[in-house]
């Protein structure tokens, strides 16, 4: 019996302790551009990627995804599915904003004609709700503080 106590009793903490948020780590990473903050949801790889927001019928003031890709390259998106309209924002490794979009809901989601490009090398996208980053006054040039993304 004694050997059931003392289990409990080293047990019991530490379930309270990982069903409880507090450390904070199941907090959504975030995004800051000057004074204005996105809590994100991740898309680092290609099956993320590929999904993105599509579907979804908003996207909640404040959130986002971040589009995440190995390497640094000319980006380019489209809105495959979306059924809401969307900003996005090109960055550079180095975290600067090389392009903006608002992206308009297609006519036939399904089968969308427009494409949108970053014009220069791009590593992360920040898709936000359209107007979103006007009304925050983010401009190309701005520097964006990205979570830590180390595995």
């Amino acid at each position: 019996m004694p050997r059931i106590c003392t289990l409990w009793i080293v047990l019991s903490p530490l379930m309270l302790f990982s069903s409880c948020n507090c450390s904070g780590q199941g907090d959504r990473p975030q995004v800051r551009i000057g004074e204005h903050v996105w809590q994100v949801e991740l898309a680092a790889d290609e099956q993320n990627r590929r999904r993105g927001l599509a579907d979804r019928l908003e996207v909640p003031e404040g959130t986002g995804m971040l589009f995440v890709f190995p390497r640094e390259r000319v980006l380019t998106f489209h809105m495959l599915n979306c059924r809401t309209g969307i900003d996005v924002a090109f960055i550079s490794s180095d975290g600067t904003i090389v392009n903006i979009h608002t992206m308009p809901v297609e006519d036939d989601p399904g089968n969308p004609k427009c494409t949108y490009s970053s014009k220069y090398p791009a590593r992360y996208a920040l898709e936000v709700a359209a107007g979103a980053l006007a009304r925050a006054g983010v401009k190309v040039g701005d520097k964006v503080e990205l979570p830590d993304l180390r595995p």
